[in-house]
């Protein structure tokens, strides 16, 4: 069976199902780091470009600069009142365009378990920030019920179905993220865990902006439309609506942080 790659063309739909949720947990993640003003950042696998654009309103920063390997989701990123103080560049996580020693600080958002070789794209992060520099990220719990889609993707397991995961999924295990950036050399690691919550007007509002996730539309092209049907029951079910009809969760993500020895 060939393995099904997720791929992220459309900024803007990202940025409706995705995009909000990281900036919940980005707000909380960045109150976390507490950075100084003043600072040059790289954004690696930036997306829609969501997170940089809370580095540009909250910390004051001299210079962000976004990478990603999606021309889609970058053109969403360019569109965004960030990009008055940001750059964003088409680029490789695991072969950053930059020389040693160039940023103070490097971040992941929702990031890691998408890249191919965890490790090699953390090496690359500590290699562009210089010592005393930081080098964090955050991610979803993938494996641990976090994830915002999970609602969605528990019902499709119970129905033997399920849509492409990430590439590597362990990479999003609190533990395995402090091993990862303890191996890499880091200083002063440290993790946590972050909880958010998002509330959507009604089911449908739910339902349709889930299937803005690449992964879950394609997903759910495959499907009968009995099995569609079904599917939508046991998930409304899962998630009942206030009396107002809102649909309210929540999501959990961990994070790490380290500096580059001095």
């Amino acid at each position: 069976m060939v393995e099904q790659k997720i791929r992220f063309d459309d900024g803007a739909a990202y940025e409706q199902m995705m995009g909000i949720w990281s900036r919940f947990a980005g707000e909380i993640f960045l109150d976390w780091l507490a950075p100084p003003s003043g600072w040059r950042w790289i954004d690696v696998g930036c997306g829609s470009g969501a997170f940089t654009e809370l580095l540009v309103e909250r910390c004051a920063p001299v210079e962000v600069l976004g990478i990603d390997p999606s021309e889609g989701q970058l053109a969403f990123a360019r569109s965004r009142p960030a990009s008055r103080a940001a750059e964003f560049r088409q680029g490789d996580a695991m072969a950053l365009p930059f020389p040693a020693d160039r940023f103070d600080a490097a971040v992941m958002a929702l990031v890691l378990v998408f890249v191919p070789e965890p490790a090699k794209g953390l090496a690359e992060m500590v290699r562009v920030v210089r010592p005393g520099g930081t080098v964090a990220a955050y991610m979803w719990d993938m494996l641990g019920g976090g994830f915002p889609l999970d609602p969605i993707l528990v019902e499709m397991r119970a129905m033997d179905l399920a849509p492409p995961r990430p590439p590597q999924l362990d990479a999003s295990r609190r533990e395995v993220m402090h091993d990862l950036w303890t191996g890499a050399g880091l200083e002063a690691v440290d993790t946590r865990e972050i909880t958010v919550r998002r509330t959507f007007a009604d089911f449908d509002d739910f339902w349709m902006t889930s299937l803005k996730s690449p992964s879950m539309r394609a997903a759910i092209a495959t499907m009968t439309a009995e099995d569609v049907e079904t599917l939508k029951s046991r998930v409304r079910a899962r998630l009942p609506a206030d009396a107002d009809g809102r649909i309210a969760y929540g999501a959990r993500a961990h994070a790490v942080k380290g500096h580059v020895p001095g």
